[in-house]
């Protein structure tokens, strides 16, 4: 396990608001939506507020705080997006920005969970101004992280833009919120165990070296975040402001590193796929984190197969001299996703990470020399599949592909796009290096594994 470090939550959060490079002001507590005003004129002396809410969000909330604001003489205006359910994508953002467009002099005030955040945040990026953000669940680390994860010309991609300048969280709001939610935010903050272990890879062959600050802030104290998940389920107010605060960190932490890396990693590009292909299970999307906790399951159960590897024994050479040309890849990623919604994908990722031979000796030279000390590292980072299975469950979360409507050849199917969709160094580009891949996928799916397929 890695180790943990004893701080006050006042103390956790000082720390992270000094390592933020975009937000200033963090307010985390049961009743603080009341001093949103206050916060509010801080910041934005002078400006109306136009709150951004959908039909859940801004009679939780949304309607309060506009009430706030016109007992304190801000001007406010209100956008209620009056769909059901939707997702972060770039028709929302254009909505958004006609508003500012429309209004100038006003700053937006975010109402909601993940999407309604990312819409705020890049649409405020769009117009050279920050914003204020108010959570209504545990339910992602978008709040306060670096970057908007928007589908843009039917691909999932990371729009660089800085995070709201302050957060209100109301900690009797969002324990208020639908319980599957705050699995939902469980779920993505458990994402932060492998995707710490693949961090760990990309630093060791060098590709991503780890940002001390933005790795500690978090990983320090994700342990002590996940370990209550029957509580949190439960709906008990302080565990679950366990589960907020971890994930605030972890967005600070993606401040600092100007980067998500210290957030995610394959875990998330499984709920990537997802998004681009509007995978829907009984008429509805899938949460971003019931995705993500699919990808987390199966990311543990991948380093199970890998930790069994005796990787002294690599033959460097001999895959060295299996090692294909960028041409090859370049033409194995248009024949993979050739009928993707984005067939270019593959090819243009995978032209940005490709490593000539010596660059894969190096890096395989190090992992053989290195292995059994590097494996010990791992192993006090990453959760057993069998760990995480558990702690998913209690918390409410999904356990297996099945329970998002997908099947165990899903997933099998959904590996060799995970590998080079994104230009971020994963484990499993380590595997095709080390010609080790089959070793540690295809164990999962055989007689026995955790997705067998019969």
């Amino acid at each position: 396990m890695r180790p943990q470090t004893e701080m006050t939550r006042e103390e956790r959060i000082r720390f992270a608001l000094s390592i933020a490079t975009d937000t200033k002001e963090f307010k985390m507590g049961r009743g603080v939506s009341e001093e949103v005003p206050e916060v509010f004129r801080k910041f934005f002396p002078g400006k109306g507020a136009l709150i951004v809410a959908d039909i859940h969000t801004y009679p939780a909330l949304g309607k309060k705080v506009k009430i706030l604001f016109e007992g304190k003489g801000i001007p406010v205006l209100e956008m209620v997006i009056e769909e059901e359910a939707f997702h972060a994508e770039w028709k929302y953002v254009q909505m958004v920005d006609a508003q500012l467009d429309a209004h100038p002099g006003y700053i937006l005030v975010s109402v909601g969970s993940g999407v309604i955040n990312d819409l705020c945040k890049l649409s405020s990026h769009h117009h050279g101004q920050s914003y204020l953000t108010l959570p209504t669940a545990a339910s992602v680390d978008g709040y306060s992280s670096f970057g908007a994860s928007i589908t843009f010309e039917g691909a999932k991609q990371t729009f660089s833009c800085p995070a709201p300048v302050a957060i209100v969280a109301d900690m009797d709001v969002i324990a208020s919120a639908p319980k599957e939610m705050t699995a939902a935010g469980y779920a993505d903050l458990a994402a932060k165990v492998p995707a710490g272990a693949e961090w760990m890879i990309s630093d060791f062959v060098g590709t991503e070296p780890i940002h001390d600050a933005a790795w500690h802030v978090l990983q320090d104290h994700l342990d002590s975040f996940l370990s209550r998940p029957e509580a949190v389920a439960a709906g008990d107010i302080d565990a679950i402001a366990d589960i907020f605060e971890g994930l605030t960190l972890s967005g600070f932490a993606m401040q600092a590193a100007r980067s998500s890396r210290p957030a995610s990693c394959c875990d998330h590009l499984f709920s990537h796929i997802l998004d681009m292909t509007a995978h829907h299970y009984r008429g509805k999307l899938v949460s971003h984190g019931f995705q993500v906790a699919i990808g987390t399951l199966t990311m543990c159960a991948v380093f199970d197969e890998l930790f069994k590897l005796d990787l002294t024994r690599l033959d460097v050479e001999a895959c060295v001299a299996a090692w294909p040309t960028l041409e090859e890849e370049q033409q194995r990623g248009l024949a993979l996703f050739k009928d993707f919604p984005v067939p270019m994908l593959g090819y243009n990722e995978i032209t940005k990470k490709y490593a000539p031979a010596p660059v894969v000796r190096q890096e395989l030279t190090k992992l053989r020399d290195n292995w059994p000390s590097f494996k010990k590292k791992l192993q006090g980072q990453v959760y057993t599949y069998q760990k995480m299975h558990d702690l998913l469950k209690a918390a409410g979360a999904p356990s297996s592909p099945q329970e998002i409507g997908l099947e165990n050849q899903d997933i099998r199917d959904m590996f060799p796009l995970v590998q080079m969709m994104r230009f971020r160094y994963n484990v499993l580009d380590l595997a095709k290096r080390g010609c080790f891949y089959e070793k540690i996928v295809s164990p999962l799916f055989q007689q026995g594994g955790v997705y067998e397929i019969r």
